[in-house]
């Protein structure tokens, strides 16, 4: 759509945003625009500006796709913006506004209101709305388009890109948080958060499966036509059921359209090709396939790791499929390109889903995290290639009520997405197709696959150590929440296996025992641990306090977040909704993004694994039927495991221990540069089934 930039209370805000404008060319080539408080040039050639000397600039490079209308425009206020409002006209007639464009809509509509009423826009976007001596940064909700910062006490600068306020020199680069808006005080240098409630999954709709169903499909085919552009659209094809309702509705409507499929040349014919040719086929679509070569995608990855700013496995084995398919539409000359993205999200697609106690609570937290999972890397996939990304199924009001759709029509035995599919066969959609089971991009195109292989050809020792090859910084500074036991520690080696950039380690020294969030027994050697890591540790005492204790929570997050410049949070969360949900709300609640690199694993294989890994692990506390004292400060072996599953058949024992009946201690692990050997303990028996360690006296030593 659009790219842009600003510098403030900066002596080169110019050449900064005249720089950051050359670097974001990509994503506006039809021209540019800076402006300071007093002046706005438009220019299609950046050499053609004439220097500002102002302290605070903001720049816009402009992506058109229906006008040519230049930003930065200005009224009462001064914006530079990154939108798509598809109810621009409506709000235009409802106001009274003079306006040309959804720009120029949107520049009233914060004249007026300010930032007060932006539940009201209808739409993606990003924006910097300049008036007075206060500038406001604002993104839509789930984070479609994208907004980065840099605060220090001298200056203050924000760019779409991460990568542009890299090569700018900015320091301590944060993804605005979409349910914040950033409110700066140009005089004071003062940067404030404003908060925004997001969707909820309450309360759950009444109405029977039949007008759901309908209701549904309203909603559905309303988000895909307002998205429909005027000239020629590309779609990501994999055959699944997402991309094939998409291209059954541009069917229907006589849409012009291309769906494109990219895979790894193989032998055996990928998933997602196969599908994807069967359904063309079938249903009559113009479908472009390309093949990569296993020694080409070296090349790609060249091109697309930097891209993203990611080494992640998954990101980029879904970004390889979907950058060749971009490349393809771009070929063709597509101006948008659209994706089946958020489907999983809304109508429970995924295997976690099936696994939930509550499925509409594990659609929500998906939806929240995708702005830093998806969303980033599919916007400047389609930027790169000059393109515009849309994505029906992450409409507002389609992923509001979708959230309130009672589980039991998400999930009909082993068939996700059941409501999506059954609307699916009204549309005439054959059902080998409709109730086609979910393979993921990566696999169903057999990149992941190449991944491995290419690891393997170059002596890796794993994916993400050979991706680390090349994106040589860290993706995400993270604190780890911190028990001392086995899960924060094992989810701390996964986030660090990822070349994620574990920053300091932020532990809860809880007085209640029995506390519902925090682990007590064994926690008297986290600092121990903490030197063993080479690791900065927060420690943050709380009373323990059922909920209350989670103030004490969200007071270390911000110590952390202040002291350590972190980006997100490391949770060891298993199957515990009631400390995940809680932990993502207060993340979310002071900007931070959230990792639980270990969620709803199978535990007896997460136990196996970290054996296998090299984890020393003893246990410090006991409580269920089939455990006792012995258990406690020996090293647990894998014979023990098979034990632990034993108990499991016959009793419900949660195997890793989540439901309270172990607590765990780690003594030694890849991450750590010395090993903890306990010297002296003393065990305290509560009852034959209920026991817990206390250790008086430990060392670290060589390993």
């Amino acid at each position: 759509m659009c790219g842009i930039t600003g510098a403030f209370n900066d002596k080169e805000a110019y050449l900064k945003v005249k720089t950051a404008l050359a670097l974001l060319y990509h994503r506006g080539k039809d021209g540019f625009g800076i402006a300071n408080e007093r002046e706005i040039q438009h220019q299609l050639d950046l050499k053609k500006f004439i220097p500002l000397t102002d302290k605070h600039v903001v720049g816009h490079a402009l992506h058109a796709v229906v006008d040519h209308i230049p930003q930065p425009i200005k009224k009462d206020g001064l914006l530079v913006a990154n939108c798509e409002i598809y109810n621009w006209k409506k709000l235009k007639q409802k106001y009274k506004f003079n306006a040309q464009n959804d720009a120029e809509l949107l520049l009233s509509f914060l004249d007026k209101f300010g930032v007060e009423k932006l539940d009201e826009l209808d739409g993606v976007y990003s924006f910097a709305y300049w008036k007075d001596n206060t500038l406001y940064l604002a993104r839509d909700i789930l984070g479609e388009k994208p907004l980065w910062f840099s605060y220090s006490t001298d200056f203050f600068s924000f760019a779409s890109e991460k990568k542009v306020l890299e090569k700018l020199g900015s320091i301590d680069i944060q993804e605005l948080n979409p349910r914040q808006i950033i409110k700066y005080g140009l005089k004071e240098n003062k940067l404030e958060f404003i908060n925004r409630e997001f969707f909820t999954y309450l309360p759950e709709h009444k109405e029977s499966f039949e007008v759901l169903k309908e209701k549904t499909a309203v909603l559905l085919d309303q988000a895909i036509k307002k998205r429909i552009p005027e000239k020629k659209l590309g779609l990501l094809f994999s055959g699944g059921i997402d991309s094939t309702y998409l291209a059954k509705y541009f069917k229907d409507q006589g849409q012009d359209f291309t769906c494109y499929t990219a895979v790894l040349d193989s032998e055996v014919i990928p998933a997602d090709l196969d599908s994807a040719q069967k359904v063309a086929k079938d249903l009559g679509l113009k479908l472009k396939v390309k093949k990569i070569k296993l020694e080409e995608i070296p090349k790609y990855l060249q091109k697309i790791v930097p891209l993203i700013e990611d080494s992640n496995v998954v990101k980029v084995g879904v970004a390889l499929t979907f950058y060749v398919a971009c490349e393809m539409a771009k070929e063709d000359g597509c101006k948008v390109i659209f994706s089946g993205l958020g489907s999983e999200e809304i109508f429970a697609g995924y295997e976690r889903h099936k696994n939930s106690a509550n499925i509409n609570q594990e659609c929500l937290s998906g939806l929240r995290k995708m702005y830093e999972r998806d969303l980033y890397r599919d916007d400047v996939i389609t930027m790169d290639n000059s393109m515009e990304l849309r994505l029906p199924f992450l409409d507002a009001e389609l992923v509001a009520f979708a959230l309130k759709i009672p589980d039991k029509y998400k999930i009909k035995g082993d068939i996700t997405k059941y409501i999506l599919r059954e609307i699916a066969l009204q549309k005439e959609i054959p059902r080998e197709y409709a109730f086609r089971k979910k393979t993921a991009a990566q696999y169903g195109s057999k990149f992941d696959y190449a991944l491995g292989k290419l690891s393997k050809q170059n002596k890796f020792p794993s994916k993400s150590a050979y991706l680390k090859t090349f994106y040589h910084s860290h993706n995400v500074k993270l604190g780890i929440l911190f028990s001392s036991g086995k899960d924060s520690t094992a989810a701390a080696h996964i986030m660090k296996q990822q070349n994620y950039d574990l920053t300091c380690l932020i532990h809860i020294k809880s007085e209640n025992p029995d506390s519902y969030m925090f682990q007590t027994a064994g926690t008297e050697l986290v600092e121990m641990q903490a030197e063993a890591m080479q690791l900065p540790i927060l420690i943050q005492k709380t009373k323990g306090e059922k909920e209350a204790e989670l103030k004490d929570l969200e007071t270390a997050f911000k110590k952390a977040k202040e002291q350590y410049q972190i980006e997100g949070i490391v949770s060891g969360a298993l199957f515990s909704t009631y400390q995940r949900d809680r932990i993502e709300k207060i993340c979310d609640k002071i900007g931070l993004k959230i990792f639980s690199p270990l969620w709803h694993k199978p535990q007896d294989k997460h136990m196996q694994d970290l054996l296998e890994k090299g984890f020393e692990i003893v246990l410090t506390a006991v409580a269920a039927e089939g455990l006792d004292k012995d258990w406690l400060g020996r090293r647990i072996t894998s014979m023990d495991v098979e034990r632990l599953q034993k108990l499991h058949q016959k009793n419900g024992l949660n195997v890793a221990g989540e439901g309270g009946e172990t607590e765990s201690l780690v003594l030694d692990c890849p991450l750590f540069t010395k090993r903890i050997v306990i010297e002296e303990t003393q065990i305290i028996e509560e009852n034959k089934n209920c026991a817990h360690l206390i250790i008086k006296k430990a060392k670290l030593v060589n390993k």
